[in-house]
């Protein structure tokens, strides 16, 4: 597939126009010309990717590769949550999972309309709207890291082709499409294995000092836990997850609660890989079963991008996970370094 894009304008001669062309020797700025070369006519493929920097061709190029222009338009009701406008007819699971899938884990967001939410929010509620309606073709512009390989998955299990435009290098490895073309060095690049990067999260031993920042996000509001031990989960730095345990009168279990994940890592096996680090942390004189005490809808189903946590641990899960301060131990291919000293972070209050 041959593609070319020619733009044109007016070329205009004001003074400050001039002085441009003199100081930067430009001759002209009223023409943009690009050829693209895509050899994906006889290959099969589900999800293409449009990489390269602003200005360099990529929306033109998106609203060619089709043969009418594909490029996402959603049409939202002013007079609804988006809850009720994403997948209307099929299971209320559906539509939650799509959006946990895509980074809008807010769930207050869920019962806003479309209009008021924030441009990151629409943003994320147009991509689970596409994700439900599976249209045969689409073109999604300024494509941004929110959605990693599993939801991918899911889309190749469809009927549909979609072609994603990004500025961004770093969601390649991330998304695992089966074509990519660079406009800024016009080089295509086909199916190849890619290995997905890998999370390094840290889990630190804490009182409720982090509670606050994760509170807004939990859907009770009740007091601390009496004699709770809190474990928080950093990856690169930011907070990102935290856990309480308190043991039952006897010894006889441990139960977990104030399980709180921030929206824009619920997505596929992060959650996974955050409850099973923070879980396995918890070490007790004795083996204890641990059970949660907070159950998500959209979280404990069992979803298109994976298996959910499990609500109960057993107590030998439980020490396969559990390590030594500043020992390090793989969960689903990702790395987890565990401490249980947690010094103040700078730039942040305790209280």
């Amino acid at each position: 597939m041959k593609i070319s894009i020619h733009h044109s304008c007016l070329d205009f001669e004001s003074y400050r126009a001039a002085r441009v062309k003199s100081l930067f020797n430009v001759e002209d700025g009223s023409g943009f010309d690009i050829t693209v070369d895509l050899p994906v006519e006889d290959t099969p493929w589900k999800i293409g990717l449009v990489v390269g920097p602003s200005g360099s061709g990529k929306t033109s190029l998106g609203r060619r590769v089709f043969q009418t222009d594909r490029m996402a338009r959603v049409d939202w009701p002013e007079d609804r949550p988006i809850i009720d406008a994403i997948a209307p007819d099929r299971d209320f699971n559906d539509a939650t999972t799509a959006l946990a899938s895509v980074g809008l884990g807010s769930v207050p967001a869920w019962l806003r309309p479309y209009h008021v939410l924030s441009n990151g929010e629409k943003f994320r509620a147009d991509l689970a709207r596409i994700v439900c309606d599976q249209p045969e073709e689409i073109v999604i512009d300024e494509f941004t890291s929110v959605v990693d390989r599993q939801i991918a998955k899911a889309w190749r299990r469809t009927e549909g082709r979609a072609v994603l435009l990004s500025c961004h290098y770093d969601i390649v490895d991330w998304l695992d499409p089966d074509w990519v073309y660079d406009t800024a060095t016009g080089e295509f690049t086909g199916r190849c294995h890619r290995q997905r990067p890998k999370i390094t999260v840290e889990i630190r031993q804490t009182n409720w000092q982090w509670w606050r920042y994760f509170e807004p996000h939990h859907y009770l509001k009740l007091p601390h836990m009496i004699a709770a031990t809190c474990y928080v989960a950093f990856v690169d730095g930011e907070p990102v997850a935290h856990v309480a345990f308190s043991t039952r009168p006897g010894m006889v279990e441990a139960r977990a609660c104030r399980l709180v994940v921030m929206p824009e890592c619920r997505r596929g096996r992060w959650y996974a890989v955050f409850e099973c680090g923070l879980c396995g942390m918890a070490a007790w004189p004795k083996p204890l079963r641990n059970t949660h005490a907070d159950i998500v809808p959209h979280i404990t189903s069992r979803s298109r991008d994976g298996p959910a946590p499990r609500p109960k641990m057993d107590a030998s899960f439980q020490r396969s996970l559990r390590r030594q301060q500043g020992e390090e131990c793989q969960v689903r291919g990702h790395e987890i370094r565990l401490w249980r000293t947690f010094p103040r972070r700078p730039g942040l209050p305790l209280y």
